[in-house]
């Protein structure tokens, strides 16, 4: 700890005032003034460079799933924001945070990857997948990427699948294990599908993502549902977006009392 008192040791970056800034050894204004902010988002987190054919389908995996639904848990809070008058950032900041959910956001997608790899390996090593998938269901009761709760489809899967077979990035060993986990689901009595976190897991490990990486990729993957959600909600009155009366709610806590005036009590 002491000899870290005061200094910082970094391998990411630093910024020299009025002289240059420095992104993972790289001087930000010149070797890698070319990067698109996607590019430059992605070398942060990995260190690696991505070819243009990934960096589409990496782009498509955010842009498919930014749906301006008011409705979606996360989209609900910045809008929730808007019709309560708060600022964009803390509207924003705050559905990015309830983003984090574990069955429909950051959670499910950690799990999904991480079964991905460890699947792969497990073909690799010659062992059977179908075992595995009936492993991974008695042990979790389900399988992250697989199933859906309100309907069986994506309809996410054939645009995506459209596009990665544009750019010729079909043949993915972690994509084709996804696919194989999906025929075993459907063969068998779970009848589960795909959906989107599978398929965007599958791909983010073909492109050399760890479960760490792929995790911060993804974070800003409903990003572009939330300003329009935050904004129609502002420009309305103030508390429109779901009022709840009174009349609806359910009450089963201590009933009405009559108030009686404080001095005929004393």
């Amino acid at each position: 700890m002491e000899q870290h008192v005061g200094r910082l040791a970094t391998r990411m970056g630093a910024v020299f005032p009025g002289e240059r800034a420095v992104f993972r050894g790289h001087d930000l204004h010149a070797s890698l003034k070319d990067l698109d902010w996607l590019e430059l988002y992605l070398f942060g987190i990995t260190g690696r460079r991505y070819t243009p054919q990934q960096i589409r389908v990496v782009q498509a995996i955010w842009s498919f799933t930014s749906y301006p639904d008011a409705r979606l848990w996360n989209n609900r809070v910045a809008a929730l924001a808007g019709t309560a008058r708060s600022t964009g950032t803390l509207g924003i900041a705050a559905a990015l945070a309830v983003s984090e959910a574990q069955i429909y956001g950051r959670g499910i997608d950690l799990r999904a990857i991480d079964f991905l790899i460890r699947a792969k390996t497990h073909v690799d090593a010659g062992e059977d997948l179908a075992e595995l998938v009936r492993a991974e269901l008695k042990r979790q009761r389900g399988i992250a990427g697989y199933g859906r709760p309100i309907v069986s489809g994506d309809e996410r899967i054939v645009p995506m699948m459209a596009l990665v077979r544009e750019t010729g990035l079909v043949g993915g060993p972690h994509l084709k294990v996804a696919f194989e986990v999906e025929k075993i689901l459907l063969a068998g009595r779970w009848r589960l599908r795909m959906n989107y976190a599978a398929l965007a897991a599958a791909l983010g490990a073909d492109f050399g993502m760890s479960p760490r990486e792929y995790y911060f990729f993804v974070i800003p993957a409903f990003l572009a549902g939330m300003p329009p959600c935050y904004l129609e909600a502002a420009e309305k009155p103030a508390g429109l977006l779901f009022p709840l009366p009174c009349r609806i709610m359910l009450y089963e806590g201590v009933p009405r009392r009559s108030w009686r005036d404080s001095v005929a009590n004393t």
